[in-house]
């Protein structure tokens, strides 16, 4: 008699926690059934109870990275996720363990994010990873901003990754807007923040406001200065109560001079402590305010001692420091209470005055007379040798037993020619032809010193000479030009602004009386005190009617006409006008050509296996038609006529044999043929269709007729409207912003995101296709947490 193997299977299994289905138990039966009962085959059933199968589980976005199939009991594999998805603890692998009860728990693989590379921008955040629907906040650097002007930014993990790049932009200021006399320095398009831009006004005026601005976040600042020809000086300054000015006082101040207050003792001083004279008017006043705040006790000096000060010390309060002997000071021998704190104390270090030596020969200099020892702080002179200058200094001093700032004798160098400038020269009124040219061809020794003198109509600006100094010129004077008077009166005409003084470079605008044109350039410049040519006013009439063939005039003649009165022409009977039919009169000349040409047909077109039965001419008029007739058997296919329109002939027919012709081309929903339709077609003739504005041809735009049928025609395909109402009821946006269409033709892709603060819906794909007017919309829902 057998083993009861199913008895003892399902003992074995009760024992393991190992569930028995219908699977082990028809194995068990079969086996008994074959009379198959040997131990191995028990050992192998029992086996295949205690194993995991790899279809028991089904890891999404991720799978087992081991080939077997079946694992055995505490086998532990290990699963990986596909790119762009992470574990729940953040790594790209994990594992599970086969147990008797099965696999140990079900794996996850959830979509990620990592951290994206920033463009001048940062992030508080430490994370290396990020889930979906993850915010990620940044922050540009300082002078930078997002596309959306703005400093701070933020993006979103989403199926297809980052929703933007963390990308931030240099901020920029544009050239400002400035009067016409004002000029920049350096004038560019853009600038970038910290950039500073310089003024200076046209030769001639005088700046008024500050010689630079600065690019800010917020823009240039501070206001951009103006440019006058004349400026008020300033009067006695202000007085600032319980304090006063600085040096000694005048009766009048310059434009742009200075004067600086100080505050009376114990008074602190509020705003800059400096004024300026701007054209008349001083700017702010500082104020003097109390300072209630006292400093403490006077702080020791190590090696050093403080002069009495009786308490309290008030702010503006100064202490006199000295060292004890052998000890010298550094810094400044006195501290100051500033706002109830002492400044910063000297210090007292100990020295040895030790003697110098004799000093050192410098090459190039006189031989000097020394004796053996110097003392502490004694000086020597220095005398450099004829042509040779000292650098530096003139005198060595003694100190620590070291010579000190010892200088050096260099060659005096001359200078080559001198700078040229504008409308200047160098001034040679006082030498001989020999002499100018002499001093033009020659170097000039240092120290040497040339005047400058303009040509007529300017003067000199700045210092009217230049020095040669160590073989370079002293900057040079400029000529600036002089002011014009009243600009000349012009005949049939007048200047549009007229003023008593004009500065150099202005221009001013003729106009002309009516029945007269300007004659050459309409503005004049003033040029060093004189004015440019002027223009003149001519007369703007035309008097003699244009030549233009056979054209005849419609209106009536007359003997003159004024400057843009125009003139209309027709053609003779059978002639055709080519161009315009006007010519206008513009400053006595006539504009315009009209041209009459011969618009009748001669030969009507031959026509194969036809016969033109109407009466036939030497030359046909435009309208005129000419009839044509098949031979037998040939079959007319088109228009019987043909017509002579302007100097050509219409389409003539064709006759040909009538078997396999079709009728009129079928019709397409929202297209046509591009062609007039006929009664009917030869064989293997073709039409064309197009299809209405806003709609897609499909398939082949030609067909041809063949054995009495057209080819397949094409479809029009519908456009799709994107509907901005179904897009905010499924809460949802264009994906790029660049490409926000509401009009997409058939086939072409749409791309649609989650509106902030929303998730997909596993619903609809968010990349769709129009197809023939339908569209399918996907759906976001509010996302909490």
């Amino acid at each position: 008699m057998g083993l009861d193997y199913e008895h003892m299977i399902k003992a074995r299994a009760h024992k393991g926690g190992v569930r028995i289905g219908k699977t082990p138990k028809k194995l068990a039966s079969i086996l008994l059934k074959n009379g198959i009962e040997h131990v191995l085959m028990f050992s192998l059933l029992i086996s295949i109870l205690e194993t995991c199968s790899k279809s028991d589980i089904e890891i999404e976005n991720g799978f087992l990275s081991e080939y077997d199939f079946i694992y055995a009991v505490n086998k532990q594999t290990e699963y990986k996720c596909k790119p762009g998805y992470i574990t729940a603890d953040g790594k790209t692998s994990g594992s599970i363990t086969c147990l008797q009860s099965g696999w140990s728990a079900q794996p996850s693989c959830i979509k990620s994010c990592d951290m994206p590379v920033f463009e001048n921008a940062k992030t508080k955040s430490n994370s290396t990873w990020f889930k979906l629907n993850d915010k990620l906040n940044y922050e540009c650097f300082v002078g930078y901003e997002n596309k959306f002007k703005r400093s701070k930014g933020s993006i979103v993990c989403e199926n297809d990754g980052w929703s933007a790049m963390p990308s931030c932009y240099e901020r920029e200021c544009r050239i400002p807007k400035m009067e016409k006399y004002l000029v920049a320095d350096p004038k560019k398009e853009k600038y970038k923040v910290g950039d500073v831009l310089k003024f200076s006004c046209r030769p001639g005026l005088i700046r008024v406001g500050p010689d630079s601005v600065q690019c800010y976040h917020f823009g240039w600042s501070p206001k951009l200065p103006i440019c006058k020809d004349q400026v008020q000086s300033c009067g006695h300054p202000p007085e600032l109560l319980n304090g006063k000015v600085k040096g000694v006082k005048k009766e009048v101040y310059g434009h742009s001079e200075i004067v600086e207050y100080s505050c009376d003792p114990r008074l602190l001083i509020k705003g800059p402590n400096k004024i300026q004279c701007v054209d008349g008017e001083w700017t702010t006043m500082p104020i003097c305010i109390e300072e209630e705040r006292t400093c403490g006790d006077i702080p020791e000096l190590e090696h050093g001692y403080a002069q009495p000060a009786a308490p309290p010390h008030h702010h503006g309060d100064s202490v006199v420091f000295n060292c004890t002997e052998t000890f010298t000071m550094i810094g400044h021998s006195s501290i100051t209470c500033v706002s109830g704190t002492w400044s910063q104390l000297p210090q007292c270090i100990e020295v040895e005055l030790d003697s110098c030596p004799p000093p050192p020969q410098i090459p190039n200099a006189h031989i000097m007379t020394t004796t053996v020892k110097y003392k502490d702080g004694e000086k020597v002179s220095i005398l450099c040798q004829e042509n040779y200058l000292t650098q530096q200094t003139e005198e060595i001093v003694c100190k620590d037993g070291r010579w000190q700032s010892i200088p050096r004798c260099v060659e005096k160098i001359p200078c080559s020619q001198p700078p040229d400038i504008n409308h200047g020269t160098i001034e040679y009124s006082r030498f001989s032809e020999e002499r100018k040219e002499a001093i033009e061809s020659r170097v000039h020794e240092h120290g040497s010193k040339l005047n400058y003198i303009c040509e007529d109509g300017y003067r000199l600006s700045g210092e009217g000479a230049v020095t040669c100094h160590m073989g370079k010129w002293s900057s040079p004077p400029l000529c600036v030009g002089l002011p014009c008077g009243p600009p000349p009166l012009i005949r049939d005409g007048a200047v549009s602004r007229q003023l008593d003084s004009y500065q150099y470079g202005e221009e001013v605008t003729y106009d002309c009386s009516e029945g007269f044109g300007i004659d050459g350039p309409a503005f004049i410049k003033c040029v060093g005190g004189k004015w440019s040519t002027a223009p003149e006013c001519i007369r703007t009439d035309c008097f003699n009617l244009p030549r233009v063939g056979i054209a005849i005039l419609t209106g009536q003649r007359k003997d003159s006409y004024s400057s843009g009165e125009q003139l209309t022409y027709k053609c003779p009977p059978h002639y055709q006008l080519n161009g315009s039919n006007t010519v206008t009169c513009i400053n006595g000349k006539w504009i315009g050509e009209p041209t009459c040409i011969d618009n009748s047909c001669v030969n009507p077109p031959r026509v194969k296996n036809a016969t033109i039965i109407s009466r036939q001419m030497v030359k046909y008029q435009s309208g005129e038609r000419v009839r044509y007739e098949c031979n037998k058997p040939f079959e007319i296919f088109g228009e019987v006529e043909v017509m002579c329109l302007n100097g050509t002939w219409t389409e003539p027919p064709q006759c040909k044999d009538s078997t396999g012709k079709c009728g009129p081309p079928p019709p397409i929903d929202n297209g046509d043929i591009t062609s007039f339709p006929l009664p009917a077609y030869a064989p293997y003739s073709s039409v064309e269709y197009q299809c209405q504005s806003l709609y897609q041809l499909q398939g082949n735009k030609k067909i041809t007729c063949r054995n009495g049928q057209w080819s397949e025609p094409p479809k029009c395909l519908n456009a799709c409207v994107i509907s901005e109402e179904i897009m905010e009821n499924k809460n949802i946006m264009f994906k790029w912003i660049g490409k926000q269409k509401l009009y997409s033709p058939s086939g072409s892709m749409v791309e649609f995101k989650c509106k902030y603060g929303y998730r997909p819906t596993p619903s609809k794909p968010f990349r769709t296709m129009c197809n023939d007017g339908k569209l399918e919309y996907p759906m976001c829902t509010r996302s909490y947490g």
